[in-house]
């Protein structure tokens, strides 16, 4: 008893010493402020990236059908199969259309044969018409002697009449039979095209990529003609389809580079660029895509076709940048009130065209432009005359607003232009096109990043931004420099010398 009473008393003074321990720690100067976690603002490179999957399939792949209907006969290629353009790769039984072209055959010689029987009787009206004729001639100078009645030239002038109608007839029915002959030589002529049909050639040099009917099985070609082959044209050029969300389209460009993996080969990385944005929209479950096509070089066929694969297409990219990590514009200390931004993104700031933005892209084109006295007053003058129209514009709903902003904009760079030499004039498109560049990748806006003060309290600093690749955000303009450290975060207790659990009393 007296023993176990002992082992409480200890048990409880070590209770204590551990309290009292964490209480010194707490209550210190320097246990008393939260320490926080930091991290460095960087220089360095910087790459912008939309990420997707896709298919691999190839540049152009081509399928075979059959235009006439019948049983297959013989198939002369399999899988994988090399074949040139023209190539025999299958044949329909051709019986059926071999009889059809003899029957036309005989069809054509029988009306060839009525055609001059045709002839024949065009030759006998045409006899009867010349004697007609002459009869005719002879017995007008009889009555003219007054040999004869006018009867009886009356009546040879009927008589050659007759003749001459029956042989227009005659022409008539020979026309009529050459045209038959014609008819039936156009019968002829689609027999032998659908007995030539009955060998499927392969329109392409290519590989057989699929194969999709057997010796002995029937094909029936009506209204859509049926799937026999499909052929690559030429595998070592490929092309990845891949869908892209409507978020991140705007910023695809043709041209862009590209890079993707493929599960097939976990630690090699292929290169491509952006060859097409199709501007067909594909909407699934409410999510709006568009199909993006990256060339895909496949040399050494290793890629083949419906392969998935991982692409990253970069959508911009500076060498050398400054640059900090997104979680520092994403921290915002206890108690700074409810004007930041919400965590999880960079704050808004002002919106663009305001008094801030305006001070901050004054101040950069005095600098980099080198104004002098009068093209600063000029400059001055002219964003005095277009704070109206921003301050005007970011009143108007958000349908209208992005539409007045970029008009202002345009009408701002247009004024300023017009004042500039030839080399500052240069240097501001380069600045414009940079900013578009940024807009376009995602990036822009305002910031802030906090440090911690003097007094070992979170300050804050407003930053410009510019490029992200989601994990880093470019500084363009703030009184920030590289190597400063910016807070991410509190740190945890696992900085402290962690309290000794005791034994646990029951």
């Amino acid at each position: 008893m007296k023993r176990r009473s002992l082992l409480l008393t200890a048990v409880g003074l070590v209770a204590a010493a551990a309290a009292a321990y964490g209480g010194y720690r707490f209550l210190s100067p320097n246990g008393g402020q939260p320490q926080y976690k930091l991290v460095k603002v960087e220089s360095g490179p910087l790459t912008a990236a939309v990420a997707s999957t896709g298919t691999l399939n190839p540049v152009v792949s081509v399928q075979v059908g059959s235009q006439v209907s019948g049983q297959i006969k013989e198939i002369l290629v399999d899988f994988n199969s090399t074949v040139k353009a023209g190539q025999l790769i299958a044949r329909i039984d051709p019986e059926t259309f071999q009889l059809r072209v003899r029957q036309a055959e005989a069809d054509l010689e029988a009306t060839r044969a009525a055609v001059a029987v045709q002839r024949a009787e065009v030759a006998r009206a045409t006899a009867n018409l010349m004697d007609a004729q002459r009869d005719l001639e002879r017995k007008v100078l009889l009555v003219e002697k007054k040999f004869i009645s006018a009867s009886e030239r009356d009546k040879a002038q009927t008589t050659f009449d007759a003749a001459k109608a029956a042989a227009q007839v005659a022409e008539a029915q020979v026309r009529n039979s050459e045209a038959v002959v014609r008819q039936r030589e156009s019968q002829l002529a689609q027999a032998r095209v659908d007995l030539e049909r009955t060998a499927i050639r392969s329109p392409v040099d290519g590989i057989v990529v699929k194969r999709s009917v057997d010796t002995g099985q029937t094909v029936a070609a009506s209204l859509q003609a049926p799937e026999l082959f499909i052929i690559a044209r030429n595998l070592t050029d490929m092309q990845v389809e891949t869908s892209i969300d409507e978020a991140d389209v705007g910023r695809i460009r043709t041209g862009q580079k590209a890079s993707f993996t493929v599960d097939a080969f976990p630690g090699r990385r292929f290169e491509g660029e952006v060859m097409q944005v199709r501007k067909a929209a594909k909407v699934e479950s409410n999510v709006v895509t568009y199909t993006v096509v990256v060339s895909a070089a496949n040399p050494d066929l290793s890629l083949l076709p419906g392969m998935t694969a991982n692409v990253r297409i970069v959508t911009a990219h500076k060498e050398k940048v400054l640059k900090v990590a997104n979680a520092a514009l994403r921290f915002r200390p206890a108690g700074a009130g409810d004007d930041k931004a919400p965590a999880g993104s960079a704050p808004a700031g002002p919106p663009p065209g305001g008094p801030a933005a305006q001070q901050q892209m004054r101040e950069r084109l005095v600098k980099e432009l080198g104004l002098d006295a009068a093209q600063q007053e000029k400059l001055d003058a002219i964003y005095a005359g277009m704070r109206e129209k921003f301050a005007a514009a970011r009143d108007l709903p958000e349908a209208e607003r992005g539409k007045a902003m970029e008009h202002s904009r345009g009408e701002l760079r247009a004024q300023v232009s017009a004042f500039l030499n030839p080399d500052q004039k240069k240097r501001y498109d380069e600045m414009n096109a940079e900013f578009q560049s940024t807009r376009a990748a995602g990036g822009g806006g305002s910031g802030r990043v906090w440090v911690v003060g003097e007094d070992r309290k979170p300050k804050a600093v407003p930053v410009r931004l510019g490029l992200t690749d989601g994990t880093a955000t470019e500084i363009v303009a703030g009184e920030i420099a590289e190597a400063a450290e910016v807070i991410t975060g509190l740190a945890t207790a696992a900085g402290k010398p962690a309290a000794t659990a005791g034994p646990r009393m029951f």
